[in-house]
């Protein structure tokens, strides 16, 4: 069992770590603008499974092999890099098909909906093998010096748990914003500003990677 006190310190570690801007934040943030709160926590619930399976990873040695291996960390950056790219481009596409309304409109085009929103969430977190570095190199300053597995597993929910704090806090407030985003054309301006963070990361990773 994990002490409260060394539990409350890692959850803090982990909130602070989510809260740096990175994919996880622009996702978050763009599927809270284009699909509304729910689609936003949606979110930010695969990026907090992401982290489980990560530190799982870890607890089993996998997240270990993955990180021993050059190979196998460019290639995940890679794609993972190209998942970003990809995000980014599909949101540059919505900007250049214009198909914006303003909110309240009958003809208004379809919210994106939560599942879609998980998803990107997950594939996210999971193809950034940077989450498996940091979790790496944090999780041995919390666990003792004879921790067991039971132990890094309670690590594993604490950390989900900030994770989903956070981002479900990030998405509350940009769906409470949404509707000060109410004009298309300012919604379309988002999109543009999104995609090109988007693909501006996924780019700062392949080159990292290569």
């Amino acid at each position: 069992m994990i002490p409260g006190a060394t539990a409350a310190s890692f959850l803090l570690v982990v909130i602070l770590g989510a809260m740096s801007p990175g994919p996880d934040f622009v996702v978050v943030t763009r599927s809270a603008l284009t699909g509304g709160r729910r689609a936003g926590i949606a979110a930010g619930a695969g990026i907090a499974l992401g982290v489980f399976a990560w530190v799982v990873a870890i607890a089993f040695g996998v997240a270990a092999v993955l990180t021993a291996s050059a190979v196998a960390f460019t290639v995940v950056k890679l794609v993972g890099a190209g998942y970003l790219v990809v995000l980014g481009v599909r949101a540059w596409l919505a900007v250049r098909r214009g198909e914006y309304r303003d909110l309240g409109e009958t003809q208004a085009p379809k919210p994106k909906g939560a599942g879609a929103a998980f998803r990107q969430g997950l594939l996210t977190n999971l193809l950034n093998p940077k989450v498996a570095v940091y979790f790496l190199a944090l999780l041995p300053q919390f666990l003792p010096a004879d921790g067991s597995t039971p132990q890094t597993l309670e690590l594993a929910a604490i950390a989900t748990a900030g994770t989903v704090l956070w981002f479900v806090t990030l998405a509350v407030v940009v769906g409470a914003l949404r509707r000060f985003f109410a004009s298309g054309r300012v919604r379309r301006g988002l999109d543009a500003v999104m995609g090109t963070l988007l693909v501006t990361l996924g780019v700062r990773v392949a080159v990292e990677a290569a």
